[in-house]
Parts: structure tokens; C-alpha cells; sequence
């Protein structure tokens, strides 16, 4: 009795061996802070990071919202980002299974006939024997968590790519909202295109009547025809302009775009909430949707290094079953006609021409690649959010420029047509002024497109509206390892560096040898 403790209790504890190296996050290869002091005119309308709030909240127009949820029903990238999730869902689903035992009901039966020179009697004869039985498949005992380790890499693949669904998600709103504040930017530029033409129109009607009064020279009625053309070839320009606009969006949002209210990028409605402060934390980063799809994929390569150490182990499987069996079909649940078999297995790698240790390697040689890209995506992510929150400031100062010169070639027409209809200058100053007021108006409008397009940007660069944008998939994965917690270790002592079995030297050395050296290394339950 003594004796089945012990063995029980060592069983235990080698149950609860692991060979994953302990994971530990990366250091952020970035400054410890990303963006500097910017204007006030742009500051905090919402609570300072790392919250940001949904898409909902952060663009408020109904017209953009209706737009976002048509495009996260029918866009076909979202919908096949989706489908990788369920797909890695599923892969994960079947590594999982092989941590049970798995079991099966079977039944069989068979007639033979055994002529006379093979039966024992020395008479022909015809053999019967039926059996029904529960087995048991062959079920790996794992000692050495290798089947955990691949459990555990499934399960970051799994992870990877939900985080992966969640930044096509992020690039569709971003995509969608940066569509829609470019038909209304050109759709505003056409109503100022439209508005010149009138007045230029207007205009032409009045040196015409000056010309055939003698009070304007005919120059003056063909400088003004060029201006109108001038105003009609841009108002064309733009109405096709509005028209790609509208077949972009279309293509985004996956089916027909709904007749849209066009509004001033002024609008309050329209303008997408800002309220980051200057001089964030790094840390904030670890937020986006990739850099989490990098982290996790490393998690997962460092779990295979796991699998390919416990390679180097003996595997014991066990086969079995428990059921009746009978001659006769009728006696096949009589008392007696029990029947059961036990057939354990172990297998202990001796030479396998280095096989073992190459996977080893290559496990490790991954793990370092899928660190570099995680510093990679971290930096890449520092650096566009650090453009982003640099060109807000300038693109602030922009646009308080652009307006006053927006006012000051207003004031330079005014005066410019009050001179020519007193006869002091001719035509050409007014179109001068014509001109430059339009390209003034339109270019405030491109000014503003682009700060309002760089708050989305801000806002897809910090990786969304974090907790407010959870995923609905990945849910389930959180509940299945019990929660968060649960993803951080895959833990044994071992450490990620300096761990790993070599075998220089002959190749004859063969894995045996290699054995030894990873049990020494090896955690002690």
C-alpha cells in the first residue's frame, strides 16, 4: 500500500513538469515617453489615456456611425479575419483534446470456416465469436508537457489572431471614418466651387453690360470668361471627385452607400473627440492590437520549445479495453464472458541522427525571430504615434494661418471690385483676388480634413478604444484558461536563455546523450 503512495505520488509530480523556458515580456526598445507638449487649442475633451473610448463615442456623427456598422457586418476583410479567428479556434480546440483520455464503444463479430487439415478435431468446422467493448485509444501520459506545450502554442496562435481580427477591425473604422471626412471635405469643396462659378457668373454679367456701355474694355470681358471656365473646370473636378468618394466608401462599408447629408467639416457633429495628452508613457502602446498579435505569437513559440524538449523524453501511451466476448452471439452477456486488455507503451528516443535537437534549435531560432518582431511592432508603433501627436501641433498652427489668410484675401476682393468699379484698376486685380480667395477656401478645407484625419489616425495609432472594443471571440478563449492570469506564465524555472541542450560534436552522439543533459536542467515537479 505503501509502495502504490509512492508510485502515485511520484506520477503526480511528474505530471507537473514543465519545460517551457519562463516567458518574460520584452523590454520596449522606445523612450520611456512618446510625443511632446502641443497647443492648447487641441486638448483634453475626453479623460486622459490609456482609455480610449469606443468608436462610438469618438465619432459621434449618427451619418459615420450607421456607416461603421454597415461595414463591421459586410466588409469582406473583417469577415475573413473572422473566419481565420474561428479557424485557429478550432486548431486550438483540437489540441486541446489530447490532454483526455479518449474513449470508444466498439462491437464486432466474425464467422470463419476451418477446413479439416487446420482445425484441431480433424473435422471441418465453422468458428463464431462476437464482442462488444469499451476501449481506451492511445493515451500519452504526459509527463514532460509536451502535449501542454502544444496545448499552450494553439492557444497564443488562437490569441494571435483574434488580436489580428481586432486590428482589421480598427483599420476598417479608421478606414471608414477617413473615407467619409473626405466626402464631405470634397463635397464642401464642390459647394465653394459652385459658389464661385455664381458669382463669376454674375460677375461676367456685369462687364458685359459695361463692355457694350463702353465703361469696360473687351480685354476685361475675356479675362472675366477665364475665370468662369476656371470656376466650372474646378466645380467639375470636384463633382467627380465627390463621385470616387462615394464609390471608396461604397466599397468599405460593403454594399450601396446610403444618401448622405452633406455637412461642414466644422460641424461639431462631424468632428471626431480628441483628448490626448502630450507626453504619453510608452506603455500605452502594448494596447495595440499588433503589438499584442507579436507578443502572443512569441508567447507561442516559446511554448514549442517546450514540445521540442520533452521530445528528448520518454513517452509512455496507454491502450486498453474493457468489455464481453462470446462464441455464440445469443451468450455474448452471460456471466463468464467478460473480456479486457491492457497495453501500455514507452518509448525512449536512443538515435534519431540529431532530429530532436534540429527541432530544438529551430524552436529557439523562432523564439528569438518572434522577438525581434515584437520590437519591431513596437517600434513602428512609437514612431507613428509620435508623428501623429508631431503633426497635430503644426497642423493646429496650419489651420489658424489658413483661416486668416481665408479672411484677408476675402477683405483683398472686396477692395480689389470696389477699385474696378470705380475705374481705377482694371479687371485682372479682381482676378487675381478671385483666384486666390478660392484656392485660399479650398485649401482650408484640405487643412482641416487633414487635422481631423490625424485624429483618427491618433486614434488607430493608440490602438483603439481599448476595453470598450473588446472582442467577442476572444472571450471565450479568456474563459477557457480561466482568465488572463492564466496566459502569463506557461511557467517552470527554466530559464529563456541558456537552457538548451547542445550536441556539438559528432552527430553520432546521436539524443541519448542530450537526454541527461536536459534532465539536469530540467524543474523538479
Amino acid at each position: 500500500m505503501k509502495q502504490r503512495t509512492l508510485v502515485a505520488v511520484a506520477v503526480s509530480l511528474l505530471g507537473g513538469c514543465s519545460l517551457v523556458p519562463n516567458y518574460q515580456t520584452p523590454e520596449l526598445p522606445v523612450a520611456e515617453q512618446v510625443g511632446t507638449a502641443v497647443d492648447s487649442g487641441d486638448q483634453a475633451t475626453l479623460p486622459a489615456l490609456p482609455t480610449l473610448p469606443g468608436w462610438r463615442t469618438m465619432f459621434p456623427d449618427t451619418q459615420l456611425q450607421e456607416l461603421i456598422a454597415t461595414a463591421l457586418s459586410n466588409n469582406r476583410d473583417l469577415r475573413m479575419a473572422i473566419l481565420n479567428v474561428a479557424e485557429a479556434r478550432a486548431q486550438y480546440g483540437i489540441e486541446g483534446a489530447a490532454l483526455y483520455p479518449e474513449l470508444a464503444v466498439g462491437a464486432d463479430g466474425s464467422r470463419q470456416r476451418l477446413p479439416a487439415d487446420l482445425s484441431g478435431s480433424g473435422d471441418s468446422r465453422v468458428a463464431a465469436q462476437y464482442g462488444v467493448q469499451l476501449g481506451l485509444m492511445s493515451y500519452e501520459l504526459d509527463l514532460f508537457g509536451r502535449v501542454r506545450s502544444l496545448e499552450s502554442a494553439a492557444l497564443q496562435q488562437y490569441l494571435a489572431t483574434e488580436e489580428a481580427r481586432r486590428s482589421a477591425q480598427l483599420t476598417l473604422v479608421s478606414e471608414v471614418t477617413a473615407a467619409y471626412l473626405t466626402l464631405m471635405a470634397d463635397a464642401e469643396k464642390l459647394r465653394i466651387s459652385e459658389q464661385t462659378e455664381a458669382d463669376q457668373q454674375r460677375a461676367i454679367n456685369l462687364i458685359r453690360r459695361r463692355y457694350e456701355s463702353g465703361l469696360s474694355t473687351e480685354l476685361d470681358l475675356r479675362q472675366a470668361e477665364i475665370a468662369l471656365e476656371t470656376a466650372r473646370a474646378s466645380r467639375a473636378q470636384y463633382a467627380r471627385l465627390v463621385s470616387k468618394d462615394r464609390n471608396a466608401l461604397a466599397v468599405l462599408v460593403g454594399g450601396d452607400t446610403p444618401v448622405l447629408a452633406m455637412r461642414e467639416l466644422t460641424d461639431p457633429a462631424v468632428t471626431p473627440l480628441t483628448g490626448v495628452p502630450a507626453g504619453l508613457p510608452a506603455t500605452v502602446l502594448t494596447a495595440r492590437p499588433d503589438i499584442r498579435q507579436a507578443e502572443h505569437r512569441l508567447r507561442s513559440a516559446n511554448a514549442n520549445i517546450g514540445a521540442a524538449r520533452a521530445a528528448f523524453f520518454p513517452r509512455i501511451a496507454l491502450t486498453g479495453s474493457v468489455g464481453t466476448a462470446s462464441g455464440e452471439l445469443s451468450g455474448l452477456f452471460d456471466a463468464g464472458s467478460g473480456a479486457w486488455s491492457f497495453a501500455p507503451s514507452l518509448s525512449l528516443p536512443i538515435f534519431t541522427g540529431g532530429r530532436n535537437q534540429a527541432n530544438l534549435d529551430l524552436a529557439e531560432i523562432r523564439r528569438d525571430q518572434r522577438v525581434v518582431d515584437y520590437e519591431q511592432t513596437v517600434q513602428q508603433a512609437f514612431r507613428e504615434v509620435a508623428d501623429t501627436l508631431s503633426a497635430r501641433q503644426f497642423l493646429a498652427q496650419q489651420e489658424q494661418a489658413q483661416s486668416a489668410l481665408v479672411a484677408a484675401t476675402a477683405r483683398s476682393l472686396t477692395l480689389a471690385e470696389a477699385r474696378f468699379e470705380e475705374g481705377v484698376d482694371d479687371y485682372l486685380a479682381v482676378l487675381d483676388a478671385r483666384r486666390a480667395l478660392l484656392d485660399a477656401r479650398q485649401q482650408l478645407v484640405s487643412v482641416t480634413l487633414q487635422k481631423l484625419t490625424n485624429r483618427v489616425q491618433l486614434y488607430r495609432s493608440l490602438g483603439g478604444g481599448g476595453q470598450a472594443d473588446r472582442p467577442t471571440l476572444v472571450g471565450d478563449a479568456y474563459a477557457q484558461v480561466g482568465g488572463a492570469t492564466s496566459l502569463k506564465g506557461e511557467g517552470s524555472s527554466l530559464k529563456a536563455e541558456g537552457s538548451s541542450p547542445k550536441a556539438e560534436g559528432s552527430s553520432l552522439r546521436g539524443d541519448a546523450s542530450a537526454v541527461a543533459e536536459v534532465a539536469a536542467e530540467a524543474p523538479s515537479g
